[in-house]
């Protein structure tokens, strides 16, 4: 792993932050007005995670003026040499003080924060509803699925037998994009087939939620990823709510002995189509 001296990580990192106060202003004003209502400011937040990151421990919360946010009790080992992803560390701790204890599904109170908190860390549109679309739940187990078959006659290994609820990718091999490619490599399956209007708008839906991108977190690191709607499922007596690609799951590194784990799922509000689908790297 690369890593970076003290003080050169901390001064990278405070130049980032004023960058990204500027870009938070421009593209989200609402949210820094939000905060600074609080007597936050977005800015400062940052310069904290800097700090943090280049001395002993990780203590307290960084939305201590969320009313949702409970003090971190946890902390960090003293770094001499800090990674250059410390940053989701920082991130995974905040997003496990903001969601309960037991996994459930969130409150529109919960969902704002946890909106906020990406937002003003990654600089990133994560949303529960949009447009006017919401899951059955934003947070619940994961587990791990297959590849998908991305035209007739399509093999690799770890593939399941069967077509994802879309349908084959592309008609032929001669017809798979790049764009294709990432799709499957990067795909969540969800449960449209449990949302309470799925059956009286099913034509809405289905094409509503085909390669909707979505935003994946672990808060047990703070790994996130990038991904789309590929596939629906898994069926409530698994005890899971999402399922992810080899590669998505590979890199949350969200499982237990039950091969699943918590993860918090949002909508990417993305419509320039400019967050490539893949792991979200500080």
């Amino acid at each position: 792993m690369t890593t970076v001296h003290i003080s050169k990580l901390r001064q990278a990192l405070e130049r980032h932050a004023e960058l990204s106060d500027k870009k938070l202003r421009l593209r989200h004003p609402h949210v820094v007005k939000w905060f600074e209502k609080r007597g936050l400011h977005p800015k400062h937040i940052r310069h904290h995670a800097a700090k943090l990151l280049s001395t002993s421990a990780l203590a307290g919360s960084l939305f201590l003026a969320n009313p949702l946010a409970t003090h971190l009790p946890h902390q960090l080992e003293k770094l001499t040499h800090a990674p250059a992803n410390q940053l989701q560390h920082v991130f995974g701790a905040n997003l496990q003080a903001l969601l309960p204890s037991i996994v459930r599904p969130l409150s529109p109170e919960e969902e704002d924060a946890i909106e906020k908190l990406v937002i003003i860390t990654w600089n990133i549109a994560a949303k529960a509803t949009l447009e006017g679309e919401h899951l059955n739940t934003t947070y619940g187990y994961i587990g791990a699925e297959q590849h998908l078959p991305r035209y007739p006659a399509d093999y690799v290994e770890n593939m399941t037998p069967g077509k994802g609820a879309w349908g084959y990718f592309a008609n032929s091999r001669e017809e798979l994009t790049d764009d294709l490619i990432q799709k499957e490599k990067y795909y969540v399956a969800v449960q449209t087939m449990y949302l309470p209007d799925w059956e009286k708008r099913v034509n809405h839906l289905r094409e509503w939620y085909k390669y909707r991108k979505v935003i994946v977190m672990n808060p047990k690191n703070g790994k996130m990823i990038a991904a789309v709607v590929a596939d629906a499922g898994p069926a409530q007596f698994t005890g899971k709510s999402f399922g992810g690609s080899p590669e998505v799951m590979a890199y949350l590194e969200s499982k237990d002995g039950a091969q699943k784990g918590p993860v918090a799922l949002f909508f990417l509000d993305d419509p320039e189509n400019t967050i490539p689908l893949g792991p979200i790297a500080p």
